[in-house]
């Protein structure tokens, strides 16, 4: 460095393709973990070092620019100190602007945040790099907007273009928004909607978000667009990249006399509207004394404690609570009825068999008439008691309904959800207070609608693998299950098959193949969740077999959450049907099916998807090796 300002010339190319060199092959981050602080230190005041830094990385051959630009953007403490170190380097060569403005953005996603902040702010501190940090937006909202994108691409890959798009906008001007407004506001609505459009709840969430920071971008005055969602760790992570922070100054270790000066001299950073608040607040306002005047303090309150309650009597005949609930009358009576439905149905079955379908009918369209304190609950739990009385004629009446037109997507997940929960109650016996020492539990698995189904299936596998596995206990005692004939086994096909008969046949206000794909992916994992619980039933042979043919019909679906219950499906089918008729009567569709999950496993973009193909792949192999182990 010393002979630069004398005017002698000299060439760092072959330093450039030195670090090039080692850094494709796998060295970066030992290289340039040193070589980044270094430079660092001597670009923060020396123009000579920053011209050679930057000429160090220009000289690096494409064929290594990747590696090296990568490592810089990964090791830099911050934006502007990789703005020192590269310069206009993402103007200048196009190799390192396609790696900086399209390969870490749009073609990975494995980057943390800082990485994201470091790589866009570098790109906002240039006006000649700003033109970029527009058209990067640009991209990403288009990216962000599209359906094909957000049905094909992992949720990973979307929350991540997520936080690229927050950082860009925490960055613009007033003057750069007003230019593209129009865009942006448009962009806003496509991606919004192909983002509500999705089943994951995750990607909606994430819409709602990105959405709604847009909104406050370029609504400052007027109107912005407000989403109800429940905040977790992610959405308040998203919100908080919106905010653009200060870059931190390093500031040097000062002596213990001098730190109470240089505090105070700290004071001026904060805002002066601060300061003005924290100074005005202990004094009281001239509204509030007047109030502290107006006070009703001396008023003597009126003495209620010999006042009760009035109790609204429910009724306590099963045709009494129908009158109730079709009438217009007393809404503290319909409210009694609506709480004490459920025990009242199941201490009367016979009473409730003999107006099973009207009371069916009945609380599927009921709705609330005044606010009661988990009425969903209350009405689904009455729903399954009348189903669990009388399961064949109010079976094949739900399952009826569900392809009816006028009907809500809403009451078609209601009436999936009773299926379910009705269908656990009858193949579950109840539990006994006595205990033995010996034994193995057989499994309850508990169903909740709405849950994680990938959860949920992992569980009951889990679950299925612990309950055949042998293990020596020292008297640990367990609680005894009762036995009993499986109600579920007479009433299974009146539950599953109406449900697999008309999946294909689109209605005027209801297509499970078009638009609907939530339901029909809420159906899916009901289908395989009735199969499951359809072991050691008659009809369990042929409900395989018809769903294996069902799963092989949508096994191409675009929606992640509905192949997700397809590879459910293939789980409940291997776990249900006996070994020996699986090879006898669907050994085709077995083989079928085991190349599919292949495919998956290799080629599926969501993690859940592959994992659970992954697992019905083990599940085939063990059961061969289970068959192979008998003697023939």
């Amino acid at each position: 460095v010393s002979f630069i300002p004398g005017g002698l010339d000299c060439s760092i190319s072959f330093v450039s393709h030195v670090l090039g060199k080692v850094c494709v092959h796998g060295r970066q981050k030992e290289i340039l973990g040193v070589l980044v602080p270094r430079l660092t230190d001597l670009t923060k005041s020396d123009c000579i070092w920053q011209r050679i830094c930057w000429r160090l990385v220009e000289c690096v051959p494409d064929r290594w620019m990747e590696a090296v630009v990568l490592g810089f953007v990964q090791r830099a403490p911050r934006a502007d100190v990789l703005s020192r170190l590269l310069g206009n380097l993402v103007v200048k060569n196009k190799k390192a602007q396609f790696v900086m403005t399209q390969k870490i953005l749009l073609l990975q996603y494995g980057h943390t945040t800082a990485v994201l902040q470091n790589l866009l702010g570098y790109l906002s501190l240039d006006s000649l790099r700003r033109t970029l940090l527009l058209r990067v937006l640009q991209e990403l909202l288009e990216t962000w907007g599209s359906s094909s994108a957000v049905k094909h691409s992992p949720p990973e890959q979307q929350l991540y273009i997520s936080k690229a798009i927050l950082i860009c906008l925490s960055h613009l001007k007033e003057p750069e928004i007003e230019s593209c407004r129009q865009e942006l506001l448009t962009s806003m609505m496509e991606g919004v909607k192909c983002h509500l459009d999705s089943s994951l709840p995750q990607l909606r969430c994430l819409g709602m978000v990105v959405a709604e920071s847009i909104s406050s971008k370029i609504n400052i005055e007027g109107p912005v667009l407000k989403f109800q969602y429940e905040e977790d760790d992610e959405t308040r992570e998203l919100k908080s990249l919106l905010v653009q922070t200060p870059p931190f100054c390093v500031v040097p270790s000062l002596p213990d006399d001098d730190k109470s000066e240089k505090a105070d001299a700290a004071l001026p950073l904060v805002p002066e509207s601060n300061e003005k608040s924290h100074t005005a607040a202990p004094v009281m306002p001239d509204e509030e004394s007047d109030a502290e005047l107006d006070s009703d303090d001396d008023l003597i309150p009126y003495d209620m404690s010999e006042d009760k309650e009035l109790k609204i009597k429910a009724p306590v005949y099963i045709r009494d609570c129908i009158e109730v609930l079709t009438g217009s009358g007393d809404v503290d009576k319909w409210e009694a009825t609506v709480k004490a439905l459920e025990s009242l149905v199941r201490k009367n079955p016979a009473a409730t068999r003999e107006v099973s379908v009207e009371l069916a009918k009945i609380l599927l369209h009921l709705e609330e008439k005044t606010c009661v304190e988990g009425f969903v609950e209350l009405r689904q739990r009455a729903q399954v008691a009348v189903l669990t009385m009388d399961p064949i004629p109010v079976g094949k009446y739900l399952t009826s309904q569900f392809y009816s037109v006028n009907y809500s997507l809403r009451q078609r997940m209601d009436i999936l959800d009773v299926l379910v929960l009705a269908a656990q109650e009858l193949s579950c016996p109840k539990f006994h207070g006595k205990t033995k020492h010996s034994g193995a539990q057989k499994p309850c698995i508990q169903l909740l609608p709405g849950g994680d189904s990938s959860k949920d299936w992992r569980r009951i596998v889990d679950e299925r693998i612990k309950s055949k596995t042998r293990r020596f206990d020292t008297g640990q005692s367990h609680v005894e299950l009762a036995s009993g004939p499986n109600k579920f086994n007479s009433v299974a096909g009146h539950f599953f098959f109406p449900l697999i008969h008309h999946f294909d046949r689109p209605l005027t206000t209801f297509d499970l193949l078009g638009e609907d794909h939530l339901v029909l992916g809420r159906l899916v994992h009901t289908l395989a969740i009735l199969m499951y619980l359809a072991v050691n039933t008659m009809a369990v042979t042929a409900m395989g077999k018809a769903l294996l043919e069902f799963v092989w019909a949508l096994r191409f679906h675009t929606d992640s959450y509905v192949r997700q219950g397809l590879l459910s499906c293939i789980s409940s089918v291997l776990l249900s049907v006996p070994a020996e008729w699986i090879l006898a009567d669907m050994t085709e569709e077995l083989l079928e099916t085991q190349s599919w999950l292949g495919d998956v496993v290799e080629k599926d973009p969501d993690g859940d998807c592959r994992r659970l193909a992954l697992q019905n792949l083990l599940l085939m192999e063990n059961l061969k090796k289970k068959l192979e182990a008998v003697p023939s």
